[in-house]
């Protein structure tokens, strides 16, 4: 597919911090609900180590960019994904302290992908960074149309921090898809990363989800345990406008822009961060 000249996005890198006390969060954060908190625990542990893999994988593309508007976006990308992977460094870190093996699937995470480096082919790399960042925009465009989604999280400092992290995946969800198309990669092999992506994807995720279950004491609690399992069938994240906004990747012709989150942007940064917006006192 020939390369298309890129439209002009808002992609800006964002100083700030996000700060979780000794006892600042309740055991299970995502409004008490058992197998939820784990489930973020898990993805949050990811983050750090995919960040990063994202970043090399667009980045050695970066010289063979000739679009401006690309060059620009790829860098506020990259400034994005960089914050990105410090702040859930941090929350995870406090979330280990707090009894979830996130060290462990930090470890497992970095292991798989400096393999993938080492034996992958680059454009394979970032079809998978396309692919994986479908993922990570669904979810957050997903967090701010939903209240009840965002109702899970309640109030806590890792509601503020998802939010932000929200908004920015969505401002950036089309620059690595760009990049790839823009340097040449194949509609073939996007759309079967994805299906090799989703094969994947999903029971890492269980896997450790259990794991981390495993080791808390009220997975024990049978009637806490499945009353929480029964939860997920409501979930807005497993409803089905997610599930058929993850399938579209697979459409050829298919573009991170024909859903387009404009408007939904441009409220989330006037609420988050406007004159009166509420993570502004969060800003270096």
């Amino acid at each position: 597919m020939s390369a298309q000249p890129i439209p002009q996005r808002a992609v800006k890198t964002r100083r700030i911090a996000f700060s979780y006390p000794t006892g600042g969060l309740d055991r299970h954060y995502v409004q008490g609900d058992l197998v939820m908190s784990h489930a973020v625990a898990v993805l949050s542990a990811m983050f750090p180590e995919g960040e990063d893999f994202f970043i090399r994988s667009v980045k050695h593309y970066q010289d063979k960019i000739t679009d401006p508007e690309l060059k620009k976006q790829v860098r506020g990308f990259i400034g994005q994904e960089v914050t990105h992977g410090r702040e859930h460094r941090a929350l995870n870190d406090r979330l280990r302290e707090m009894g979830y093996p996130t060290r462990l699937v930090d470890r497992f995470a970095h292991n798989l992908l400096i393999r993938t480096d080492r034996i992958v082919p680059k454009r394979f790399q970032l079809a998978v960074t396309a692919a994986l960042e479908h993922y990570t925009a669904t979810v957050a465009e997903r967090l701010l149309t939903s209240p009840e989604a965002q109702e899970l999280l309640g109030e806590t400092e890792v509601r503020s921090m998802l939010l932000w992290h929200a908004l920015e995946e969505s401002e950036h969800k089309s620059v690595a898809f760009d990049v790839y198309r823009h340097t040449g990669g194949s509609e073939r092999l996007r759309i079967f990363t994805m299906y090799l992506v989703n094969a994947l994807f999903f029971p890492i995720v269980i896997i450790f989800t259990a794991i981390s279950l495993l080791g808390d004491r009220a997975t024990y609690n049978p009637r806490r345990l499945v009353r929480s399992i029964a939860a997920l069938r409501h979930s807005p994240f497993l409803a089905r406008v997610v599930v058929e906004h993850l399938r579209a990747y697979n459409h050829n012709g298919f573009h991170p822009d024909d859903v387009d989150a404009t408007a939904l942007l441009d409220s989330w940064r006037t609420e988050l961060f406007g004159e009166q917006g509420v993570l502004t006192d969060h800003l270096k």
